[in-house]
């Protein structure tokens, strides 16, 4: 893989317990190597990967554990579907 490539790649995870939580949070973010690192035990995990730059962009400037702007809550509501509709066809395969 390019290395140069390896440097621009930013990845970011949220949580959300609606039990627990007022709103989702970031739980980890990383640039580079340690963004690779976090999509790859995503992958290893079977954790679905939503691929939003301009979102991630966002996400990456906020601290760990901080909850996610109003601002975001639409987008964030977009990938929380699409999470939950990659988990349900999981579990109609298995």
């Amino acid at each position: 893989m390019n290395r140069h490539k390896k440097k621009n790649t930013i990845a970011a995870t949220i949580e959300y317990d609606n039990k627990r939580d007022a709103a989702p949070k970031v739980t980890a973010k990383g640039r580079g190597l340690v963004a690779e690192k976090i999509i790859k035990v995503a992958m290893e995990h079977n954790i679905p990967i939503k691929r939003d730059p301009a979102l991630v962009q966002i996400l990456s400037r906020l601290d760990i554990d901080e909850q996610i702007p109003s601002e975001l809550y639409k987008a964030i509501a977009e990938i929380l579907a699409f999470v939950y509709s990659v988990n349900e066809q999981y579990r109609e395969r298995h």
